[in-house]
């Protein structure tokens, strides 16, 4: 069996002729297939606004200095992330602070939000990430809610969600679409819903956020009347992508749709394979029905303590058979550049008991039955184990 890995991008002959043909094209950096790559963005999410940049961390960047996050604002994050969000508040001087997560889903809970918030009068919070691990939108509205009650921004990490959507008050509305936030960010990284090899992009219903992010983007130039006169306005970054990048992301957005599609039957087939199976040991992640994801992460919560053995033991094993599941992720609070003894009990639940196993468009129904055999088997013979030993 080849190696078997979390995730994997799906390039076929159309992407790979529609790159070649960019790069025929006179201009390949700012040029006619980032503004198509852009509109289709836009027009996909529904947003007003749409700027692609060389990566999800970019994107966060650009939103954080276009909300005029700055040093000492107060950021509230949940603790299971990548570690994007921390390190662009460091970088800006914000005060990251971390919420716990619900142990399940990894997912940050209103509740625990507006918990802080209500013990915590003295501190101002100026901007809310929320992050849809897995592609799962959950909670959206009740976020919007507690915005308008305390009177913050909210930052959508979305970069596991591009393509999906959920339901509020009755209407459906794409993730990135900003209805209930100000600005939602998104990756193209090889193993996300759709890839530009690497990219990423931020949509916002906000003039005066995308006209400073566009700056931004690229060193703070403004161009005068005559195309070799600029000035810079404001210091920026070399935040651009490339018209190569976005030419992929043309054709594979529209195949979006598609993709979503696959990933949904992968998903629907792990629950097929593991159904009632060890129900003491084996669970999954419970998410709104209304909603439809994105199916970036399949999460299987197993508990290691009551099977009696490590995860990194358990992993080990299912490398030994080239199948490679993934932590997603690591509790931040975990990391040495946070520095902090501080511990989340429903975080530490989370990371202690959840894997990513494979999904990705073209994993096939042979590939998923061998994942889950080998998985079985472990369980089963620790299970074995123990009894003999009793």
């Amino acid at each position: 069996m080849n190696k078997l890995f979390y995730g994997k991008h799906n390039i076929d002959k159309k992407d790979i002729n529609f790159v070649k043909d960019s790069l025929n094209a006179k201009i390949i950096t700012g040029g006619k297939y980032l503004n198509k790559f852009e509109n289709k963005i836009k027009s996909f999410t529904n947003s007003k606004f749409a700027l692609a940049c060389n990566s999800g961390t970019s994107g966060i960047h650009l939103a954080l200095l276009a909300m005029n996050i700055k040093a000492g604002d107060n950021v509230l994050m949940p603790t299971i992330n990548f570690v994007a969000s921390y390190n662009m508040c460091k970088i800006i001087g914000a005060n990251p602070i971390f919420i716990d997560v619900d142990p399940l889903t990894g997912q940050l809970q209103p509740a625990y939000v507006e918990k802080f918030i209500k013990n915590n009068q003295n501190i101002k919070i100026k901007l809310l990430v929320t992050m849809y691990l897995g592609g799962y939108p959950e909670n959206i509205l009740q976020f919007y809610k507690l915005k308008k009650k305390y009177n913050f921004l909210i930052l959508e990490d979305s970069c596991h969600a591009f393509g999906a959507n959920y339901l509020a008050s009755g209407k459906k509305y794409m993730i990135g679409s900003c209805k209930h936030s100000d600005i939602s960010t998104f990756s193209f990284h090889p193993v996300k819903s759709i890839t530009t090899g690497e990219g990423g992009a931020i949509t916002t219903n906000n003039k005066k956020y995308f006209d400073k992010m566009s700056l931004l983007r690229s060193h703070g130039i403004m161009r005068r009347k005559n195309y070799w006169q600029y000035d810079i306005k404001n210091s920026g970054y070399n935040y651009r992508i490339s018209d190569i990048n976005c030419a992929l992301g043309i054709t594979q957005i529209k195949k979006t749709d598609f993709f979503l599609k696959e990933r949904k039957k992968i998903y629907d087939y792990y629950f097929v394979l593991f159904k009632d199976l060890f129900p003491n040991i084996i669970s999954f992640p419970k998410y709104c029905a209304k909603n439809k994801p994105s199916f970036h992460l399949f999460l299987i919560n197993i508990n290691f303590t009551r099977l009696k053995i490590s995860k990194n033991k358990f992993i080990k094993y299912l490398n030994i058979k080239n199948i490679y599941p993934q932590f997603h992720y690591i509790p931040l609070y975990k990391f040495s550049c946070v520095k902090t003894k501080l511990k989340f009990a429903n975080s530490e639940a989370y990371f202690d008991n959840t894997l990513s196993i494979p999904i990705y468009v073209g994993l096939t129904e042979k590939e998923q039955i061998y994942i889950f055999k080998n998985l079985i088997r472990i369980i089963k013979n620790n299970i074995k184990s123990k009894v003999n030993k009793k």
